[in-house]
């Protein structure tokens, strides 16, 4: 994904007026304590265990397209899926980067109650970046990054979900998109990043697919992370923004989900909005960093030591408070 400063401050007066390692641990079916009103806590996230699952990620090393490290993740995924979930689906293609090179990707689709025609989204990108072309040291630009929190941090958080999910239904459908070769982009050309995504676009894994939204989770673990209100889901899906964010205050998570606008991104979730689907972007930007991310972005320092388990915990809860107030 990319950061794009001037979209910022060119939408941002147009949003502003439309805008409004140990976790917390609490007994399943429980409230936590909220800034405003009890939000009912059905299950209870592990960030612990969501930790564990970032870690275990990482164990393959960094999870670069065409490399065995991606090829034993993608069978550790599935399995991991197929753990949990009521359906499987593997999708396999073909996409063409930036750079002409022919990439054999895996996304995944891991379906609760797909029955149900009301359904929810989560995503999250999979795949490591081939070069760590923002790490401070020159002679470190062609190494591949590890990726811990871009973008092990999402794909776990979603694992952790669907782990319990399997023991504590939600009521409605809710589908796990673990999509691939979203970090093989360049920042000049918007259309080279979430290339899985596109192809996922272009063949949806049902026909005429339409949940009621989408949650795209990136970058979601690292220590210090504040999620604003990102433009870009700000524009296409302010509604759902706004109830996410009201129901992580109400949850007890102010201190990391705060009303602020945050960067505009190229991520996946453009191209699920474009598909017609709202999709919103839980990311953590940084206004006091040039990159407009956290320090280990796309460097050779995105490891497990930037892992905080108290923000895994933050977000996991938030998106399960969701689930589960349908």
């Amino acid at each position: 994904m990319r950061f794009s400063k001037f979209l910022l401050l060119l939408i941002a007066g147009v949003m502003v007026g439309c805008a409004s390692c140990k976790p917390q641990q609490s007994t399943n079916s429980a409230s936590v304590n909220s800034d405003d009103n009890d939000v009912k806590q059905v299950i209870t996230f592990d960030g612990n265990k969501a930790f564990n699952l970032v870690e275990a990620q990482c164990d393959f090393g960094p999870r670069v397209p065409g490399t065995p490290a991606h090829s034993k993740c993608a069978s550790w995924l599935e399995q991991q899926l197929r753990q949990s979930c009521d359906t499987t689906i593997v999708q396999e293609g073909t996409v063409t980067t930036f750079d002409n090179k022919k990439l054999n990707i895996k996304n995944f689709v891991g379906s609760f109650n797909p029955e149900a025609n009301d359904r929810i989204l989560l995503l999250a990108h999979w795949d490591c970046r081939p070069w760590a072309d923002n790490d401070p040291d020159p002679a470190k630009h062609k190494e591949p990054v590890m990726g811990a929190n871009d973008a092990a941090s999402g794909v776990a958080v979603l694992l952790e979900l669907a782990r319990q999910m399997k023991d504590k239904k939600p009521n409605i459908g809710v589908d796990i998109l673990l999509v691939d070769a979203e970090d093989w982009g360049q920042n000049d050309d918007e259309d080279s990043w979430a290339l899985g995504t596109q192809f996922w676009a272009s063949n949806p894994h049902v026909e005429d697919y339409s949940p009621r939204y989408g949650i795209l989770l990136d970058m979601v673990g690292a220590k210090g992370a504040k999620f604003s209100k990102e433009v870009m889901s700000m524009q296409f899906a302010s509604s759902v923004v706004n109830e996410v964010w009201d129901i992580a205050q109400k949850s007890g998570y102010s201190s990391y989900f705060d009303n602020n606008l945050g960067g505009a991104i190229t991520d996946d979730h453009i191209i699920v909005n474009r598909m017609g689907i709202k999709c919103i972007d839980i990311i953590d930007t940084r206004s006091d960093s040039d990159t407009g991310f956290f320090a280990g972005w796309h460097t050779t320092d995105d490891t497990l030591h930037w892992i905080d388990s108290d923000v895994l915990k933050a977000v996991g809860q938030t998106v399960a408070n969701v689930i589960y107030s349908y």
